[in-house]
């Protein structure tokens, strides 16, 4: 059986797209009578976000699979068994056939040659390291229209203020800052505001005290549905189709929910004990652009985890020297045309330290939306 010649450019073209039309080639016409589906083929290559298979097949921005998951599509369109029943499955190399192991192995060639070729144009491509103005002047954070930015956190409760020293207001040494929950994601967005809009008036804000004058601005707005009030009234008037439960009274009572086709998928933080401690291993965040609901021609940008390191790492995405071009770039390239999106993602904490996550490489989104085309 040939694969090399379906009719998807391996000859011609950007090489990376020669490989994202294959794949979803595979899927679509593979098999046609069978109407694979993406999440059918996620979850039968271990559970995978459907986010990061429809990456692997853009058709603006593909992204390139690593060599196992490769692997694994060879040996699951190698024989129709894989989808026996509907339940797309793996089977086992000792199972196979001699015909369904020739067409792993042509298979396997094709794919890991197609990958090479694409690996090899990604590497010959510029780097395209931009100037600090170049970077801040085309991040998402830049409003060409010169427009009021308000970045917006909860007050902490009381309870919590009650421990920390001057956060009383008739103390001589108040410091008003410390009353604000997402302190570390406040200062990180802050600086990259004012840099980001010269021009522009850039305050901050606790959500129950705002104005008037304040909700009709650019909105950055930090934390989640449990403590910002803001956060919970604006994801109401979106209504996106991912929400926040944030049951603290009950055990696993906090995670995100995803509608998928109909399918609702709940996504938790991770945690582990250690030494009678609680430590969070991995959060759980929702990075969301629209249009201010409350004025159209401004917008609302929410940054929202779990707990305060997922809100961080979601502001990191854009923030981070490292890491906020390449995503700026992918939302850009994602979501052009749409008013309003939200990416869902994972925020990986490594010895204390909240690492940023990197969207361009499909491995730490698990969710977006709109879906990709």
């Amino acid at each position: 059986m040939n694969f090399t010649s379906r009719g998807v450019g391996l000859n011609g073209g950007d090489a990376r797209h020669s490989l994202a039309a294959r794949l979803r080639e595979l899927r679509e016409q593979h098999w046609p009578e069978l109407r694979i589906t993406q999440p059918q083929l996620a979850r039968a290559l271990g559970g995978l976000s459907v986010p990061l298979i429809s990456s692997w097949e853009s058709a603006t921005n593909p992204r390139i699979p690593p060599v196992h998951r490769l692997e694994a599509y060879a040996r699951l369109f190698a024989t129709a068994r894989s989808f026996d029943g509907g339940a797309a499955r793996l089977i086992d190399r000792a199972s196979l056939t001699d015909a369904e192991r020739r067409t792993l192995g042509e298979l396997t060639s094709e794919l890991m040659r197609l990958r090479g070729r694409a690996m090899d144009a990604a590497q010959a491509e510029p780097a395209g390291g931009r100037s600090l103005s170049e970077s801040i002047g085309s991040s998402p954070w830049r409003f060409d229209d010169g427009g009021t930015v308000t970045a917006v956190c909860a007050k902490l409760p009381q309870h919590m203020l009650d421990k920390i020293p001057y956060t009383d207001v008739s103390d001589p040494d108040f410091i008003e800052l410390l009353t604000y929950s997402e302190l570390d994601s406040l200062f990180e967005l802050y600086g990259h505001l004012r840099a980001a809009n010269p021009g522009s008036h850039v305050y901050r804000r606790i959500a129950n005290e705002l104005k008037h004058d304040d909700i009709q601005t650019h909105l950055a707005v930090l934390g989640g549905v449990d403590w910002n009030s803001l956060t919970k009234t604006i994801m109401d008037r979106l209504e996106l189709p991912v929400h926040q439960v944030a049951d603290w009274d009950t055990d696993g009572g906090q995670y995100f929910e995803v509608d998928t086709n109909g399918a609702m998928e709940r996504h938790r933080p991770v945690l582990r004990k250690s030494g009678g401690q609680t430590v969070l291993e991995e959060d759980v965040a929702l990075f969301v652009r629209a249009a201010n609901p409350f004025n159209r021609h401004r917008t609302v940008t929410i940054c929202n985890g779990m707990y305060g390191r997922g809100t961080y790492g979601a502001v990191r995405a854009l923030t981070d020297v490292e890491f906020r071009d390449r995503n700026g770039d992918y939302l850009s390239s994602r979501f052009a045309g749409c008013d309003s999106y939200c990416v869902l993602t994972r925020v990986q904490i490594v010895n204390g330290a909240t690492l940023t996550p990197d969207w361009s490489s499909g491995e730490h989104t698990l969710f977006e939306w709109p879906p990709a085309a």
